[in-house]
């Protein structure tokens, strides 16, 4: 897939969340990814920046061993989408999670997601990944 420099861009700010932030839940890293007036629409997290540092560190004292598995990132324009699993402790079936995120001036400024948990068993025997 071939991608425009603003998508190529938005594709590594994502990227980079996820590296430095999300799979290390460094709350201390959130501002170089994340723009002030940050749009939250998730109903897992309260809204605005500020609220995700105390979110990530919220979720880091639960569980410090999480992990987000990438397993596709997509980008169309000024928003990137990207499909993984999270595990809150070894051996979780954890969350299947989409995210999309908005992009702009090198900064994420809205996010939203769709969770679901990973089951067990079921009558489709296609992973959600």
């Amino acid at each position: 897939m071939r991608y425009t420099a603003e998508e190529q861009a938005n594709l590594d700010l994502v990227s980079g969340l996820f590296r430095e932030v999300l799979n290390p839940m460094d709350s201390g890293a959130v501002d170089r990814f994340i723009d002030p007036g940050y749009i939250q629409h998730s109903q897992l997290a309260p809204p605005g920046r500020d609220a995700l540092k105390s979110f990530l560190d919220m979720i880091k004292g639960a569980s410090p061993q999480a992990v987000h598995d990438v397993k596709r990132m997509f980008a169309d324009g000024d928003h990137v989408i990207v499909h993984y699993h999270v595990r809150r402790w070894p051996d979780d079936n954890g969350f299947a999670v989409m995210d999309i995120f908005r992009c702009a001036n090198g900064l994420i400024v809205e996010h939203w997601d769709v969770t679901m948990d990973v089951p067990t068993e079921g009558p489709n025997p296609n992973s959600p990944f």
